[in-house]
């Protein structure tokens, strides 16, 4: 039986390399810290999960990665130049949709090709029904936003974020407010498009399973503060299935590391 195996770092090339960062936020009850000395590779194409329970810092990391927030100390880089501030390069798909209400289905995905210039008209309508259709949506492209479905909108939002042809996708929690049946459909969705695009994807998530079904390698966070503690290498087949036997087996084994990680940090508290 195949068990999930401690894995070294992504082999190069290196498409994004997290070095030392530590960031902190300022609340009403004083300074958090979000992450600290977080170290992390991720190799060109590679589909990484970000694995740890609420408040571990995988989302703090990814706006870093995004160029949202600027870490404290360390550095963040992509394609070996420091991340300023956002790009078209990097592309972030939220938990909520975060569609525009007032544009039709192909007007939200249109929108997003905004951000790359030179493109006509016709070259950006031809774009938006290209990943329509990739998303399984090209019937619905003058639908408004409001008749869709909790999962058809997040494959609009999923669209949006790939037309600009980014080379780093970051998801944080796409699916978590979504039903199970659509959770897993959407699994196999991104799995193939991940396959056709080859686009390198940081996926944030709390949900071991989900992680095992759609990660080269799990990554495993643990809180106050946030650190990089332990990383899985999943080397099973795709597509995969979330209900199967080896998912299940790979997600025991790291459930185990997350509640003996968990565990490690109360007692130091």
């Amino acid at each position: 039986m195949t068990t999930a195996t401690v894995a070294p770092f992504a082999p190069t090339p290196s498409k994004l390399v997290i070095t030392g960062v530590s960031k902190s936020f300022q609340t009403n009850r004083g300074s958090v810290q979000a992450l600290e000395e977080a170290n992390l590779t991720v190799a060109e194409g590679e589909f990484v999960c970000l694995l740890g329970p609420s408040g571990c810092g995988k989302s703090t990391l990814l706006n870093l990665i995004a160029g949202f927030e600027l870490p404290d100390t360390g550095t963040v880089t992509a394609d070996g130049k420091a991340v300023r501030g956002p790009a078209r390069e990097r592309m972030m798909m939220f938990q909520e949709s975060a569609l525009f209400p007032w544009l039709d289905v192909l007007g939200n995905v249109m929108f997003a090709l905004n951000l790359k210039p030179g493109l006509t008209a016709k070259d950006r309508a031809e774009t938006a029904h290209y990943y329509l259709k990739l998303v399984g949506l090209e019937k619905f492209k003058d639908a408004n936003i409001h008749e869709l479905s909790g999962g058809m909108k997040q494959r609009v939002a999923l669209a949006r974020a790939l037309a600009p042809n980014p080379r780093v996708l970051l998801m944080d929690e796409p699916f978590a407010a979504l039903d199970a049946m659509t959770r897993e459909q959407l699994y196999g969705d991104v799995q193939r498009i991940w396959q056709q695009r080859h686009v390198t994807i940081l996926f944030v998530t709390h949900n071991v399973r989900e992680a095992v079904s759609l990660g080269d390698r799990v990554i495993l966070f643990s809180t106050h503060p946030g650190r990089v503690r332990e990383e899985f290498r999943i080397e099973l087949p795709r597509p995969r299935d979330i209900n199967s036997v080896e998912v299940a087996t790979h997600a025991t084994q790291i459930t185990r590391a997350l509640k003996g990680h968990l565990k490690e940090g109360a007692t130091a508290e």
